[in-house]
């Protein structure tokens, strides 16, 4: 089941400037629906209004024909099969596109919290300190952990991985160096293509 039968048509510049993959039935593959719904996890978790600042983003963007509601977003966002309430949906391009925009201005709006989230990580961990001792950072780790553990399905053989607070922290920040990968010249082209390494037929 699709959460829309055929392609939305769009106006927006930014999917026209995003390249259409050659994958089977042009919908997007399990891993990028995966990473893209992680990202947008951990930058809710840099921000506490970071949902309505997506809602926000989207006629900026040029997306309600895409993503016409809040509940529209829910559902594409519930395309990752990890989420307790996947549905077996399918993610179109066009769709993945959408959710790739609207990551990729919320991270830019959050650049230079990344940046001195990043920043301060390695500072820690060059003195081999937690994470924890910076609380910006901490409260961050904090917010994406409860995040995750509220929205992710236990049952599910992948999420095993992250059952303790190590294992989260380590997705957390790997995230983080993700959406500042997002942030910079073509960023969001690089993070498109990037979904796709290994998935695009040759």
């Amino acid at each position: 089941m699709q959460v829309n039968s055929s392609e939305t048509q769009t106006d927006s510049p930014l999917l026209v400037n995003l390249p259409d993959l050659s994958v089977p039935k042009q919908i997007c593959p399990r891993r990028a629906c995966i990473q893209i719904d992680f990202i947008l996890l951990a930058l809710e978790a840099l921000d506490l209004n970071a949902s309505d600042t997506m809602m926000a983003s989207i006629p900026t963007l040029n997306l309600a024909a895409v993503v016409p509601n809040r509940v529209a977003l829910w559902r594409l966002r519930n395309t990752n099969p990890l989420r307790r309430f996947s549905k077996r949906q399918s993610l179109t391009l066009t769709q993945a596109k959408a959710l790739v925009a609207i990551a990729c201005c919320l991270a830019r709006r959050q650049t230079a919290q990344i940046r001195d989230l990043l920043n301060a990580q390695e500072q820690l961990k060059a003195q081999h300190l937690a994470p924890e001792q910076y609380g910006p950072l901490a409260q961050y780790l904090e917010r994406f952990r409860g995040h995750f553990r509220s929205r992710m399905n236990p049952n599910r053989t992948a999420i095993a991985a992250y059952q303790t607070p190590q294992a989260l922290n380590e997705l957390a920040l790997h995230l983080l160096g993700q959406a500042l990968f997002c942030t910079g010249t073509a960023g969001m082209e690089r993070f498109w293509s990037s979904l796709f390494d290994g998935e695009v037929a040759s």
